[in-house]
């Protein structure tokens, strides 16, 4: 985040002063692991293990910080995630969005760290930063190594206390957040949800939305936030997670060497009392805005987080809204009431809501949908809850959250939401707690909460004898966790090396039938595997005109089996803990999966009935058809699908009835209702089989048994058709100017362009892709993002792109952007003009070895994702390709000057061939503009 150097220092000068500072005291005591603090009704003196579950162990520093270290060798990064408890619940009048505004202001930098974008990116990390309700959080993963890790605590730690939280900062990150702000109003479905939570809190924070109100955005004294900084920001309320690659003695010692000689305040740490009192007749919100799709939405208040029952209102969320079995989808969707329907829960640090939707089609009554809804939701403990409802929600429950700790790194950041809530321990009492659910306890929280007085959506009825849910009193959560201990910890895998060479040292090649395979094992964690198979069918002329049975096709195989309907097959992948995405279209099926290594065999034999033996249910299509309606209509008045759209068929060179045809909106639509069930039956039986494809696993398995399977599996499954690659044809040259007015939005989008004749094997693509990643890529460190964002405050996204094809010579460039649509002409100034100094002044040797450090970075650790590598391995067999392509790609990248890169640039970009399209709500823009200033009163 690009200010100048000259300007942080002053700034560091002024803060430094009263910001709590790095202590010049001796050094403190190392880390000791947390005790279980003893309940409330414990004996004095008596003793309790130490806080350390299922490989997760708490230390407390003598300042208060806590930090949680998950050791996981599997991974070749380490990812720290520091917690700050402060988020929307903490802010008082005047000061909402401050919490996420703040953790906006520190990527700012500090006086060790001024660029903390270019420091990020050229270690290859990949952060973020994010602000919720009860907790603001800031993590990054990095490449594993001593150095990295000593690099990020001691940032983390620099941060936490010295970050600039300064006017010029504060000035031109306001338009960005204002900007983010309008990207949220464009959606209408979100300002409901929005406007509903301030209806159902009269009092308590969690009514007001987390990005706060634009007055406070607009008019906060930096004053006031430097101030909220100074208040929150400190080690003893705030959790340090360290997951991944590392040894734990040395992360303890670094700890100790950053964090440890941090301060407190001498201002005791505050904290919140606000309670919201019970609620007491049914509460009515209505918004008019211009949209396609009407929505309704529902709240209805539940305890806290911690409290015995959530485990339960977590199944019967579960229960009424996941599809295909939720009571909602069957009440709504499954009978035409409405074109999609859900359930969701906040579990917070206070109580928090149970929430349902639904969105209705134009033509589908408002009104006899919103009775269902509200009937469905509340009479549901009407009809008792079955032990198979019960059981299918918790398997699916229990699934997410085992995979979640099989993933150290998602682990490390999904433990702020627990400790947010009272303690991090609470996931895993959560999870025990959801596996002793009853149906009997699903039945009592319906009851006790889904209740006409507890509801917030339509309008008041004076009741003589109101039903009102009355809160449990607050749980203790000490004693609830006392002497806890958890399970045994999962198995771990090897450590392992991502680079080309040793991944191709590993990987095995063969065929089986009509199949090239490569196949990689290793010891995971949890003993996972992720897989990849395409097949290929078809030649240009015989899908011609297809492409929407086509897509169909895709969409229903996963929507039943001859042999099991979709929620049979839902619940077996879940009884089987794996993760199946199938996807296909006019020339070929996708074929996703992340499975134990156990289970794989079962998964495949669940894989191969999907693709050969659908259904193709005459229900399940209807349904399909209406949701794919309702979402595309939900796009009409979006810039972003109406921009995207534009730029698509200006470029496309392909015509009507070619399966790489672009369609217009409207056209889509006809397609999707045009389309029938004999069409879509058609074509899987004209195509689909496994005579030509690639599958790649990665992960534990075994390598001798998978082939013979995949070989049993689909070795006598022809394709019917013969295949034949389509090649892609060149972009249409030329420039066009495309406004596209799409009134009442208040976010804007741009997007420019043109096509290249360019394959990813020419000389040029390295330092193409190089040049790229500095003009528009990164963490917020590009050229683009430091102009727009940082500098200009124009955009809350910018970014560029580069594309080049494997096997043809056809390739894009492209930039993007969202803004307010008054600001058109500067957003499209400042990108013209910041591509412009690129191509002709190129960058410097310094900003080049950066951006190279941690684009070749950001490249290693993509190969260390299984579910990615499995991805590349597959393409590259239909390439022809072994990752000695990554390691010359990396060689020729590791060698380029600044020259080389500008040249390069400047050879195949022209700003006078870019297409430029934009769409927003100009018109109201210039009429606002237009529109005369109101005098001030007369004194």
């Amino acid at each position: 985040m690009a200010l100048s150097s000259r300007f942080r220092l002053l700034a560091a000068a002024l803060l430094l002063a009263s910001a709590p500072a790095l202590a010049q005291a001796p050094a403190p005591a190392s880390p000791s692991k947390v005790a279980s603090p003893p309940a409330s009704k414990a004996k004095a003196g008596s003793s309790a293990p130490f806080t350390s579950v299922e490989g997760i162990t708490e230390y407390r520093l003598d300042n208060g910080l806590r930090v949680l270290l998950f050791p996981d060798p599997t991974k070749p990064t380490v990812t720290v995630n520091v917690t700050y408890f402060v988020g929307s619940r903490h802010e008082g009048y005047g000061e909402t969005g401050m919490a996420h505004l703040l953790e906006h202001l520190l990527f700012k930098g500090t006086p060790s760290t001024p660029n903390v974008p270019q420091a990020l990116t050229q270690r290859g990390a990949r952060p973020n930063g994010t602000t919720w309700l009860d907790r603001t959080n800031y993590f990054e993963t990095l490449p594993a190594s001593d150095a990295n890790l000593s690099w990020a605590l001691s940032f983390e730690a620099d941060r936490m206390v010295n970050s600039f939280i300064a006017r010029k900062d504060l000035d031109s990150e306001m338009t960005v957040v204002r900007n983010e702000l309008e990207r949220g109003e464009n959606d209408p479905s979100r300002i409901l949800f929005q406007r509903v939570m301030s209806a159902a809190f009269s009092w308590h924070n969690y009514g007001k939305s987390t990005i706060g109100s634009r007055a406070d955005l607009e008019h906060v004294p930096i004053d006031r936030l430097q101030a909220f900084y100074k208040k929150h920001y400190r080690p003893d309320n705030a959790m340090l997670v360290i997951a991944g690659a590392f040894e734990p003695q040395k992360a303890l010692a670094e700890v100790r060497k950053t964090f440890g000689r941090l301060r407190n305040p001498a201002t005791p740490l505050p904290s919140t009392y606000t309670e919201e009192p019970t609620q007491d007749g049914e509460r009515l919100v209505s918004l008019r805005r211009v949209g396609d799709v009407s929505a309704l939405s529902a709240v209805y208040h539940v305890p806290e987080g911690a409290h015995p029952d959530f485990a339960a209102i977590d199944v019967l969320t579960h229960i009424l809204g996941t599809p295909p079995s939720g009571r909602l989808y069957k009440a709504l969707v499954e009978t035409k009431q409405a074109a999609s329907a859900g359930a969701f829960n906040l579990q917070l640090h206070d109580p928090g809501i149970l929430g349902f939707s639904a969105e209705v089609r134009e033509g589908q009554s408002l009104d006899t949908a919103r009775d269902t809804f509200v009937k469905t939701i509340e009479e549901a403990a009407r009809t008792p809850f079955t032990q198979d409802e019960v059981n299918r929600a918790r398997t699916a429950l229990l699934k997410s959250m085992e995979l979640m700790l099989n993933d150290s790194e998602d682990a490390a950041i999904q433990l702020s939401e627990w400790a947010a809530i009272g303690d991090w321990r609470l996931f895993f009492l959560h999870r025990d707690r959801i596996e002793a659910v009853t149906a009997a306890d699903v039945t009592r929280v319906a009851e006790q909460y889904l209740k006409p007085s507890n509801r917030t959506l339509g309008q008041f009825l004076p009741t003589p004898k109101p039903e009102r849910s009355e809160l449990p009193p607050r749980v203790d959560v000490a004693a609830m966790l006392q002497g806890y201990k958890g399970r045994g910890e999962v198995a771990i895998g090897e450590a392992f090396d991502p680079s080309p060479a040793h991944i191709e040292s590993r990987v095995k090649r063969s065929q089986a039938a009509g199949l090239k395979l490569a196949l990689l094992p290793k010891k995971t964690r949890g003993e996972m595997v992720s897989l990849t198979l395409n097949l290929r069918w078809g030649t240009e002329k015989a899908v011609w005109g297809k492409s929407d049975a086509a897509d169909y096709v895709g969409m229903m195989l996963m929507r039943g089996t001859q042999k099991h309907n979709r929620q049979q097959l839902k619940d077996a992948l879940d009884q089987l803990k794996a993760r199946v995405g199938v996807d296909g279209g006019a020339t070929g099926a996708s074929v996703w999966m992340e499975a134990p290594r156990k289970n794989l065999p079962e998964v495949l034999k669940l894989v191969a009935e999907v693709l050969r033996e659908p259904a193709f249910d005459a229900k399940e299509f209807a349904l399909l058809q209406q949701e794919r309606l309702a979402s595309l209509e939900a796009q009409r008045s979006e810039p972003n699908t109406q921009g995207r759209i534009a730029y698509s068929r200006a470029l496309s060179p392909y015509p009507k009835g070619h399966p790489y045809y672009a369609d217009t909106l409207e056209e889509s639509l006809e397609g999707i209702q045009g389309t029938t069930l004999e069409q879509v039956r058609a074509f899987y039986r004209e195509f689909y089989g496994a005579s030509q494809g690639e599958l790649a696993a990665v992960g534990d398995f075994d390598a001798e048994a998978l082939p013979k399977q995949v070989a049993e599996l689909f070795g006598n499954w022809k394709s019917p058709a013969p295949y034949a690659r389509i090649p892609a044809q060149p972009y249409k040259p030329g420039t066009q100017a495309l406004v596209l007015e799409t009134p009442d939005k208040a976010n804007a989008l741009f997007l420019a362009g043109q096509g290249l004749s360019l394959r990813d094997d020419d000389p040029d693509y390295p330092a193409l892709v190089l040049g790229n990643f500095v003009l528009g890529g990164g963490f917020l460190n590009s050229r683009l993002a430091t102009r727009v964002r940082q500098q200009d405050g124009l955009s809350y996204t910018v970014s560029s792109s580069l594309s080049a094809g494997a096997m043809d010579p056809v390739g894009t460039f492209s930039t993007f952007a969202i803004y307010a649509p008054q600001n058109a002409g500067k957003l499209e100034s400042a990108v013209r003009e910041e591509v412009e100094r690129v191509l002709g002044k190129g960058f410097t040797a310094d900003e080049l070895e950066k951006a190279r450090s941690g684009l070749l970075e950001y490249r290693r650790t993509g190969r260390s994702d299984d579910g990615g590598l499995a991805r590349t391995l597959a393409a590259y067999l239909y390439y022809g390709r072994t990752l000695e392509f990554d390691a010359a790609f990396e060689k020729r990248m590791s060698g380029l000057k600044p020259e080389d890169v500008r040249a390069a640039l400047a050879k195949h970009l022209d700003w006078k061939k870019v297409t430029v399209v934009k769409a927003g709500d100009f018109a109201g823009a210039e009429k606002k503009a237009k529109a005369p200033v109101p005098s001030p009163p007369a004194p």
